[in-house]
């Protein structure tokens, strides 16, 4: 069942992500999210994630948004982690592809929202399979 919550939270993610609908993309993201991994940044909160994909929705930035691979981790009633391989395209041709663990947590009003996203470095990714 976690399983499935998390792939479908993923779709939802790139289906958000391609029709540029901000608010339910932004609808996945818990306002206390935090993204841990980015060089250069120590942590990415809920109001730069927003500001970052209102841009790129914006100016046509991302071509497309994937994921391959899952590697669950654990489950609760109300929390879901596992590790994916996600590859972001935009429209210039850059490509960033990385492992990432994710953290769902079913909020109050019952919605699986992202509350924590930590990019991975790539031995662990090779190490989890999620790198060929």
């Amino acid at each position: 069942m976690s399983e499935q919550i998390a792939k479908q939270w993923l779709e939802e993610a790139i289906s958000t992500a391609a029709n540029k609908d901000h608010a339910a993309h932004m609808n996945l993201i818990s306002k206390k999210v935090t993204l841990q991994g980015m060089a250069d940044f120590e942590n990415i909160g809920y109001d730069d994630w927003a500001a970052q994909t209102q841009h790129e929705f914006e100016n046509n930035v991302l071509k497309s948004i994937s994921y391959k691979g899952f590697k669950p981790l654990k489950s609760t009633q109300t929390h879901i982690m596992f590790k994916t391989f996600e590859t972001v395209e935009a429209n210039d041709g850059t490509v960033n592809a990385q492992g990432i663990e994710i953290l769902l947590e079913k909020e109050n009003d019952e919605q699986w929202r992202l509350v924590q996203e930590r990019i991975l470095p790539e031995e662990e990714a090779s190490h989890d399979g999620l790198v060929a």
